[in-house]
């Protein structure tokens, strides 16, 4: 799957593996549907949600989740045909909502995204482009 993968998705499976060794975990493992393409930033283009929720790092199995959600990454394919990562964090949930033209993802936070706490989960959603974005919770 990796060989046929764009580079920017790569490097997200690079970061996989490099965290793993960073907390003194063993051999990374993929499921088969880490990695979603689709078109969410309505320009034709395939762009990409690369979702470690099922990954799995010996040893550590808290790597790529925790009580704030696993790590995702969104990556859009831009004009020139590079990927860009327009976004990556963890969420405990999303959704893709139907859309003409751009899709908007319903991300589903830690509650102190929201200014709570862990309980109930903070629902936040983004219209996907080609610009990166993150959640911040309130100070």
């Amino acid at each position: 799957m990796l060989a046929t993968t764009p580079s920017g998705v790569r490097k997200a499976f690079r970061y996989a593996n490099d965290e793993c060794t960073r907390q003194g975990g063993g051999a990374v493992s993929f499921a088969p549907d880490t990695v979603r393409k689709l078109d969410l930033s309505g320009d034709g283009r395939d762009d990409y949600i690369v979702d470690f929720r099922e990954t799995v790092c010996a040893d550590r199995e808290v790597a790529y989740c925790g009580t704030g959600g696993c790590s995702l990454d969104i990556l859009v394919t831009l004009p020139n045909g590079k990927i860009r990562s327009v976004f990556s964090d963890r969420v405990r949930a999303y959704e893709i909502l139907a859309g003409e033209v751009a899709r908007i993802i319903r991300f589903e936070l830690h509650g102190s995204y929201c200014g709570g706490h862990g309980n109930p989960s903070c629902i936040k959603e983004y219209r996907i482009t080609a610009k990166p974005f993150e959640f911040k919770m309130p100070k």
